[in-house]
């Protein structure tokens, strides 16, 4: 198969499902990506099909020292606090609780890396923010995880509260929130993001940018995984969520 047919195809899929707020069934196995590059360039189609530019990424990872991934954030999916979103937009709607970050500059391409104390020290602002997760199968979660990525990493939404300017010292490892559902805490017994420190993962996303020849702008909002894992929301909702030292972030999915 030409290797730019499958995600051609499959960005095609789920964009039609997303314009339909329909759910794709089971695929042909020839179009699930077959690695990582397919995916990501799947996610990059999707975008240009829906006419809509990056606002944002998306990272994260699975444990302490495993490996990176993410999906670009379509500037229309951005929401800011107190919103109201249409939960029939998203079939299946997952809240997660997680920090976001801005950058106090941009990240031009460049032939070398760029070094963890150089993005660092670009680190401009932090936000609290609540993530739609959705997904446009039907079988979600039960699906390929390279398919996940390709479908934006099961990303329906992005509510961010207001950015405050970064503080280094701030406790991201264990952080003191709470996040409610109509007033009734869905915080897990133990509070944490499966990566660590989540600002372990920004010289990944820039480098992933710009060693593409990709600038990083700053104004790109980037949401760095859940510290509350995932809750599944039913019906309407009034979702809040406060992680201590930062502004208020909520919606309501009405």
């Amino acid at each position: 198969m030409d290797t730019d047919t499958q995600p051609s195809r499959l960005a095609q899929l789920i964009v039609d499902a997303q314009n339909k707020h329909d759910l794709l069934g089971e695929l042909d196995v020839d179009l699930n990506p077959t690695d990582r590059d397919a995916a990501y360039l799947t996610q990059q189609k999707i975008l240009r099909l829906r006419g809509v530019e990056a606002g944002g990424w998306k990272i994260g990872s699975k444990s302490l020292d495993g490996p990176i991934q993410g999906s670009p954030l379509p500037r229309d999916c951005l929401f800011p606090s107190t919103g109201t979103l249409d939960r029939s937009v998203y079939p299946p709607v997952g809240l997660e609780l997680e920090i976001a970050f801005r950058f106090n500059r941009d990240f031009s391409p460049r032939d070398e890396a760029y070094s963890d104390e150089e993005v660092m020290a670009g680190i401009g602002e932090m936000a609290a923010s609540i993530e739609v997760v959705s997904s446009r199968f039907a079988a979600w979660p039960k699906i390929e995880p390279l398919t996940q990525l390709a479908d934006l990493l099961n990303h329906g939404a992005l509510v961010v509260g207001d950015f405050v300017p970064y503080d280094a010292s701030f406790p991201f490892v264990e952080p003191t929130l709470t996040f409610t559902v109509n007033g009734e805490s869905i915080v897990p017994s133990k509070v944490a993001n499966p990566a660590g420190d989540p600002r372990r993962l920004l010289p990944w996303l820039v480098n992933h940018h710009t060693l593409n020849g990709l600038p990083l702008s700053k104004d790109f909002v980037i949401t760095t995984g859940s510290y509350t894992g995932m809750h599944l929301a039913q019906g309407m909702a009034e979702v809040m969520g406060q992680i201590n030292g930062l502004p208020l972030v909520s919606l309501t999915l009405a």
